[in-house]
């Protein structure tokens, strides 16, 4: 299944509402996120998702009311020696 990173601005969140978002980010159907990496002093979120295509996380994330700056689909990841390979 592709892999996708997005990142979004979080507004005034504590820790306990991002717990609360990561949860709800990693209870998804048919997408879900895989990790959830937050900066509240800064108020960023970058999530890595599971999806079937960018077209459906879009639709996802419209309907769950997640706003994101960007997404990215990731084709290559790097291994422990550096090599990168095909996610």
């Amino acid at each position: 299944m592709p892999r996708y990173v997005s990142q979004h601005t979080l507004a005034c969140l504590t820790r306990q509402g991002a717990e609360a978002l990561s949860k709800r980010l990693k209870s998804g159907d048919a997408i879900s996120a895989r990790r959830v990496l937050v900066n509240l002093h800064e108020g960023k979120m970058l999530v890595e998702f599971d999806a079937p295509g960018r077209d459906e996380l879009e639709k996802w994330l419209a309907t769950e009311k997640f706003h994101y700056e960007w997404l990215l689909r990731v084709e290559l990841e790097s291994a422990d020696d550096g090599a990168l390979q095909p996610v």
